[in-house]
């Protein structure tokens, strides 16, 4: 399983990105698609997830408001779509697939199979 993760780059405070995730066709449809980051020095964490489904998503609260996590079936491809961003934004990001519930949407544990990461440098 192969995930492709792109769209990372450097941006002022208060820009946008869009980031993407391409993977096989059987991958996106039996799994829910997440987004995690991990900053230098810190451990990576959640940042938003979208059920298989489409119909449920779910952001961390350090982002809720500002990033929007969504896909294209057509297109086997997963978005995180990133607005008014913050330096404390800059990581690197990952894209996951995973069957998650409920209790393990948020937690790393859940997802089997994961992108390459892309940087995402935001400055002051």
């Amino acid at each position: 399983v192969q995930l492709q993760a792109f769209g990372g780059g450097l941006v002022q405070a208060g820009g946008s990105l869009r980031l993407s995730c391409a993977t096989s066709g059987r991958t996106f449809s039996n799994n829910d698609m997440a987004w995690f980051r991990q900053a230098p020095g810190k451990e990576r964490e959640f940042v938003a997830a979208i059920r298989r489904s489409g119909g449920h998503t779910y952001y961390s609260d350090l982002v809720k408001g500002r990033f929007t996590v969504s896909k294209d079936n057509a297109k086997t491809t997963a978005y995180l779509q990133m607005t008014s961003l913050k330096p404390e934004d800059t990581a690197v990001y990952y894209c996951a697939a995973g069957p998650t519930i409920l209790s393990t949407v948020r937690q790393e544990r859940a997802y089997y199979h994961w992108g390459q990461g892309t940087q995402v440098t935001v400055s002051s």
